[in-house]
């Protein structure tokens, strides 16, 4: 009887031993596969730039309308929102989607932009390309140089309306950057996030009414932007974005039937699987480094399983220069793996400069700006050097 006893006991703490071990495992297992009926996607965490998910991310294809995210965005950064606009033959006349601008019409650019986004107006796009950029040709030029700006390396546009054209096409992976890029403009997220907006109609006695052709606005919870796509050639397009919390995630997808299901998916993976981890908080000590504190928090979207492939390096300021005696003491980068995910400043304890805010990319902030203007300021006046 006591053997079998024992036989037990021990069987029982076997049994309990493999459970504690699955259980560890499972929570640093990778995370799972995903999938799309897509030619191609791209899901893309927006604060940071970091893609998360690509299938055929690099293939060049048409994209339709999702070009107005480039449209979009140029017009508000070249543009004078309240300039008006007026309607010209070229645009009263293009094809396809349409807000149904008359011949001569005016028109301010805010409006108008709503109208492209919204109801994806051709013709408001020809009339935003026209007068921001003086021609189409013009305007198309601006937004190859906004493409380059980003890092869009494997696009190229012809038109700011996406119909189908020769030498117009981009990438799920371009598309996400160039989202993301957008997405950090407060005008653009205000208007891609609109489920409706009431426009004056000066011709009738009623307003215009956009509504909003991006159903996940009202089909995802946190949805707020940004737009759909669809020529014959092109099929089905669509860019999603979605906040919950502090974390923005966008997804865009090039002939997909099923898109709709496919970005709630998406998101649902990229929320679950790669939240945002703080890896280091503003003010907390630095290893090694006595009396140093991080100058800023860094965050960035990470999967449990890659906490462990996290490094870090730290360089100290020359004792001697500019930039100790304004109060910089080294940096510290953090890598996964290889690729850099941030830089952030170390200062003394105390310093004033420590902030509460957060970092979750690895390219300088203004203040960084600020304060390399000022150090040469400050080496030109006691050294006599520029540079």
């Amino acid at each position: 009887m006591e053997f079998a006893e024992k036989r037990l006991s021990l069987k029982m703490i076997f049994t309990v031993l493999c459970i504690l071990l699955l259980s560890t495992s499972s929570i640093y297992a990778k995370p799972p596969t995903v999938g799309t009926s897509a030619q191609a996607a791209a899901l893309i965490d927006v604060q940071s730039g970091r893609i998360i998910y690509s299938h055929n991310g690099h293939q060049k294809m048409r994209i339709a309308s999702l070009t107005k995210i480039m449209t979009a965005i140029v017009a508000i950064e070249e543009g004078n929102l309240a300039d008006k606009v007026k309607v010209s033959r070229n645009a009263f006349g293009e094809e396809g989607s349409s807000i149904y601008l008359k011949l001569g019409e005016e028109m301010n650019l805010e409006h108008l932009l709503y109208g492209l986004m919204l109801r994806s107006g051709n013709d408001a796009a020809v009339a935003i390309a026209e007068h921001v950029g003086g021609s189409v040709e013009g305007f198309a030029y601006l937004m190859n140089k906004k493409a380059q700006e980003i890092g869009m390396a494997n696009s190229h546009f012809m038109n700011p309306h996406g119909l189908d054209s020769e030498g117009h096409y981009s990438t799920a992976e371009d598309m996400a950057k160039l989202t993301a890029y957008a997405l950090k403009n407060d005008t653009f997220q205000e208007i891609v996030g609109t489920k409706y907006k009431k426009v004056p109609n000066p011709f009738e006695d009623w307003d215009h009414v956009w509504r909003n052709k991006n159903k996940m606005l009202s089909m995802y919870e946190g949805a707020d932007g940004v737009k759909t796509g669809y020529t014959k050639k092109a099929g089905r397009c669509l860019v999603s974005s979605a906040t919950r919390g502090n974390q923005q995630l966008a997804v865009v997808t090039l002939n997909d039937p099923n898109d709709w299901v496919d970005h709630s998916n998406l998101l649902d993976y990229g929320f679950k699987h790669y939240p945002l981890k703080e890896i280091m908080k503003s003010g907390q000590a630095i290893p090694g480094q006595e009396g140093l504190v991080a100058g800023r928090t860094l965050v960035y979207p990470l999967h449990e399983s890659e906490m462990s492939e996290l490094r870090y390096e730290t360089t100290s300021t020359e004792p001697k220069s500019v930039d100790y005696r304004l109060g910089d003491r080294g940096t510290i980068r953090f890598y996964l793996k290889d690729q850099l995910l941030g830089t952030i400043p170390l200062y003394s304890q105390g310093d004033p400069r420590i902030e509460a805010g957060t970092q979750a990319t690895n390219t300088s902030s203004e203040d960084d700006s600020f304060k390399d203007t000022l150090s040469r300021l400050v080496k030109t006046l006691f050294t006599g050097t520029i540079g």
